[in-house]
């Protein structure tokens, strides 16, 4: 959800607060190359309904992380964003899962 947060000041003096969330997750099992099995899924998001909402608003491109899983002996990967706090409350209405 959304641990991290600051705050920026636009020109006329608002407060924008500003979330660092987790805006998509998925598994690729135990292969030689995992970033080539994972650019597909990681593609289609994108050129998704959620995946264009966020890049349109995210306040910085959003980024991708690679975690192993020692329990599936797979890897975890998830696309990280900054998003308003308007607009975060928007894509968790829009696409609740």
């Amino acid at each position: 959800m959304a641990a991290v947060k600051r705050w920026t000041v636009d020109d006329n003096h608002n407060v924008k607060e500003i979330h660092k969330v987790v805006v998509y997750r998925f598994s690729v099992c135990d292969v030689d190359d995992p970033d080539l099995y994972a650019a597909d899924p990681m593609w289609k998001w994108q050129n998704s309904d959620a995946g264009k909402f966020v890049f349109e608003h995210a306040i910085e491109t959003p980024s991708w992380h690679r975690n192993h899983n020692i329990l599936t002996m797979g890897n975890e990967y998830i696309i990280v964003a900054e998003l308003e706090l308007k607009k975060l409350s928007e894509f968790y209405l829009r696409w609740p899962s």
